[in-house]
């Protein structure tokens, strides 16, 4: 009995000790555990007199603590640009002397593994970027367009609320890159290597005429930047790249445009007094001030062809110009045909194409852009012209419509870029046999342009597209024909909408019923009252 007793006894003995001992290590944890700073404060407070001045040696020692963490942070930061700056000096060395994409070669047996493989890395953006070849794509939607830019502005393509198509950059970012890039450029044909001939000359950015520039997200942002040369027909280009890295110098070259003759296409049926409008401007822009050009009218039909070469005639013989050729078609219009006829019937040398419409204007500085943007067997160049608005409804509140110079200008009430149109275009003329010419089986109006465009696209040529600011579509009445297909005359309804006037400008319109009734509501209130 005692021995069972002793049994069942032993284990709440247990059980009781385990107990008690928890008991105890719980009162040591909370008799050992240390005060909260805000526990101390709140007894420092109420026990003792001095209270207030340890609550603030407290503070002071936090904000020494803080500003020590600052100190560091600041000291980390310091290092880490040090060493940023000191790779970049690594890059510009490895550009300098080890393979430097302005031509000179050199060993690279020295350099660090780290830096051989941040140079590869960087060359192999630069050769995915379409710089040196084109790339093949599948659609216009497919192509990324350049923006254009002066030394105070940007012409950009992508629209919206805040944005407008001539504008001063305003976030200091934007300018910053391009300031960067022109400066490089400068400091580019400032160097030994660009100035080794005798006539050693200081470049400056007053020397910078334009410049085109795109970013494609998965490779970086090129740059192609125009300089003056030495003369009137000579410029200076130079190419840069940033993968998103420091911005490297891929090339530069000299441009001698003194014998580059473009050749000026122009097909026409009927529209006597828009070919006096436009013979005017080419009388100004391309026999006084360039002279380096050919036109070649394609006239459709018979009626008014004796008025349109009578005007080409008389505005010729007036400056004794006789690079022109006229050419006459008894058969239906076709922009399409009339193009191909008067880019086949030219008989020299290899010839640069402007394609142009009659109710196009353009300035002496775009036949330059022209010249520079093209290059056989390379690139070809299709601009976004600015289209004009209709001036009755622009200038409508003022007593007269300005003079059509007057008129020109790039703003967001006055037109609009022309992205979805791709007729202006300058390519050799090898560049467009090679490539097989426009699709002739297209009849009437539209549809022509953007099959030769997806040509382009299809081959291995650099198409550099970009709104530019020295060509204009002026604006004109549109008509669509009857014996248009049904896509065709939907694309020239959708045209004709666009060129009348700005949104806020046709909601006006469209809405003036409702302004003037609200008008008279407050008018009629304000005589009541």
């Amino acid at each position: 009995m005692v021995r069972r007793g002793l049994v069942a006894w032993l284990p709440r003995m247990a059980i009781f000790l385990v107990v008690l001992c928890c008991t105890v290590s719980v009162f040591y944890m909370l008799a050992c555990t240390p005060r909260s700073d805000r526990q101390q404060l709140a007894f420092a407070r109420v026990n003792s007199p001095t209270g207030k001045e340890e609550y603030q040696a407290i503070l002071q020692e936090r904000e020494e603590n803080h500003w020590d963490y600052i100190n560091s942070l600041k000291r980390q930061i310091a290092e880490l640009k040090d060493e940023l700056q000191e790779r970049s000096e690594q890059l510009k060395t490895m550009q300098g002397h080890g393979n430097d994409l302005l031509g000179v070669g050199t060993d690279q047996g020295n350099l660090e593994k780290p830096q051989k493989t941040l140079l590869q890395f960087l060359h192999s953006q630069m050769e995915k970027a379409e710089i040196h070849t084109g790339v093949k794509l599948p659609t216009e939607y497919a192509s990324v367009p350049f923006e254009s830019f002066t030394l105070q502005k940007v012409y950009q393509l992508e629209m919206g609320l805040t944005r407008h198509p001539e504008e001063k950059p305003v976030r200091k970012d934007k300018r910053d890159e391009l300031a960067e890039a022109i400066e490089l450029g400068v400091e580019t044909l400032n160097s030994p290597a660009s100035n080794s001939g005798s006539n050693h000359r200081t470049y400056s950015t007053s020397d910078f005429i334009e410049g085109i520039y795109r970013t494609e997200r998965d490779k970086g942002t090129l740059y192609e930047l125009t300089f003056k040369g030495d003369k009137a027909y000579e410029f200076k280009q130079i190419v840069l790249f940033r993968p998103f890295g420091p911005i490297m110098k891929v090339k530069s070259e000299s441009l001698n445009m003194a014998h580059t003759l473009i050749n000026i296409v122009v097909p026409l049926a009927k529209r006597a007094n828009k070919f006096q409008q436009f013979m005017q401007n080419f009388r100004e822009m391309g026999i006084q001030q360039d002279r380096r050009v050919h036109l070649t009218v394609v006239y459709f039909g018979k009626e008014q062809m004796r008025e349109v070469k009578g005007i080409l005639e008389n505005t010729t013989k007036s400056l004794n110009f006789r690079n022109y050729t006229f050419i006459q078609l008894n058969e239906e219009f076709s922009r399409g045909k009339g193009l191909d006829v008067g880019a086949r019937f030219w008989k020299g040398n290899n010839v640069v194409l402007f394609f142009c419409d009659v109710d196009i204007y353009f300035t002496a500085e775009f036949l330059n852009t022209c010249r520079w943007n093209t290059q056989p067997g390379k690139k070809v160049f299709y601009p976004v012209l600015f289209s004009q608005y209709n001036p009755g409804l622009i200038y409508g509140h003022h007593h007269s419509i300005p003079p059509l110079e007057q008129q020109l200008v790039i703003r967001k009430e006055t037109g609009f870029w022309r992205d979805f149109g791709f007729g202006m275009t300058c390519q050799y003329l090898s560049d467009y046999i090679n490539i097989g010419g426009f699709d002739l089986d297209i009849k009437g109006w539209g549809g022509e342009d953007v099959h030769l465009y997806r040509k382009y696209l299809h081959s291995n040529l650099i198409v550099i597209r970009t709104p530019v600011r020295g060509l204009f579509h002026l604006w004109h009445e549109k008509h669509c024909l009857d014996e248009l297909t049904p896509e065709q005359y939907k694309m020239c309804i959708q045209s004709k909408a666009m060129n009348e006037a700005s949104h806020g400008q046709l909601g006006m319109l469209v809405f003036r019923h409702e302004i003037e009734a609200h008008r008279r509501k407050q008018k009629s209130s304000n005589k009541k009252t």
